[in-house]
């Protein structure tokens, strides 16, 4: 499995022919991002029964997402379905007659049309149970081969958002260099104006070669970022070896943005340095760009 998307679309058409009428489909599929996996479907009420299956299908193949599911069933009759049961409506219309001709002054002449209206005289011919089991199996069949293609469509997608992941990494450790390059020479910038200071405020006679080395030591360690950097650089690879894996890492990738952005945070804490400040801000900027493309991930 390669990196996929949770935003993706499908859409697929078909048709079944029975004894008496001709049935159409029309099936979309759209999944959004989502926490976890929710589906739901807009099914025809005779068919709301196959939702659970529909449910089941597409567990199969997505793992995350907020997943729409619509169908749309039509039904053209090839022959009449309606029966009219001429033996009941025999006896009806010789009942009624009676009546009427034993009382032809209180009641009016029966009509077809009320004769009709009774029940049992007009008939629909219902599906039958085979061809409605026909109808589900070949529904099932068409929803799976859906499923495939919106995961496919979510795949190509997620290629192109892994594409923007790896360049944003990229940037990362480029400005994670700097970074770097400018902790490596924090000691003697923090050395060198401690003694400034010293030359400007307080007499240098007055304070010792140990004094002054115990306060390089201590605002070197409040300053040092030199363990920020480490494990910003071990985020980033780890970031890059999830981007190759073959499961869902979009939970994974989601919590080491947050490791990324403490490390940023705490960077931009301890500076005393503009370029170090600016540098911390830009790769707060990065990391936030970076969890915007991860919100999209499987």
């Amino acid at each position: 499995m390669t990196i996929a998307s949770m935003t993706g679309f499908a859409r697929a058409s078909g048709e079944l022919q029975t004894d008496l009428s001709n049935i159409s489909w029309l099936f979309e599929v759209k999944s959004v991002n989502g926490k976890a996996l929710d589906i739901k479907t807009k099914l025809p009420q005779t068919l709301e029964d196959l939702a659970f299956e529909f449910r089941r299908v597409a567990a199969q193949y997505l793992q995350r997402g907020s997943v729409s599911v619509y169908l749309e069933l039509k039904r053209t009759a090839l022959s009449s379905t309606l029966q009219v049961n001429t033996q009941l409506l025999e006896e009806l219309t010789q009942k009624a007659l009676e009546i009427y001709r034993a009382n032809p002054d209180e009641i009016g002449k029966p009509q077809s049309t009320d004769l009709l209206r009774l029940p049992g005289v007009l008939e629909v011919s219902a599906p039958s149970e085979e061809d409605e089991q026909a109808l589900r199996q070949k529904l099932l069949a068409e929803f799976d081969a859906l499923c495939r293609r919106l995961q496919e469509d979510r795949k190509i997608e997620g290629a192109k958002i892994k594409e923007a992941l790896i360049a944003i990494l990229q940037k990362i450790s480029s400005v994670a260099a700097k970074v770097e390059k400018i902790a490596e020479e924090q000691p003697a910038k923090i050395k060198e104006k401690l003694e400034n200071q010293i030359k400007q405020w307080v007499n240098p006679a007055e304070v010792s070669e140990e004094r002054l080395a115990q306060e390089v030591v201590f605002y070197i360690t409040r300053a040092d970022i030199r363990e920020e950097v480490d494990r910003l650089k071990a985020h980033v690879k780890t970031a890059e070896q999830l981007l190759e894996s073959s499961e869902a890492v979009g939970r994974r990738l989601d919590f080491l943005c947050q490791e990324l952005n403490r490390e940023a945070n705490t960077t931009c804490s301890k500076s005393s340095d503009a370029e170090l400040t600016a540098l911390g801000m830009e790769l707060k900027a990065l990391i936030e760009q970076f969890r915007e493309q991860v919100q999209n991930i499987e």
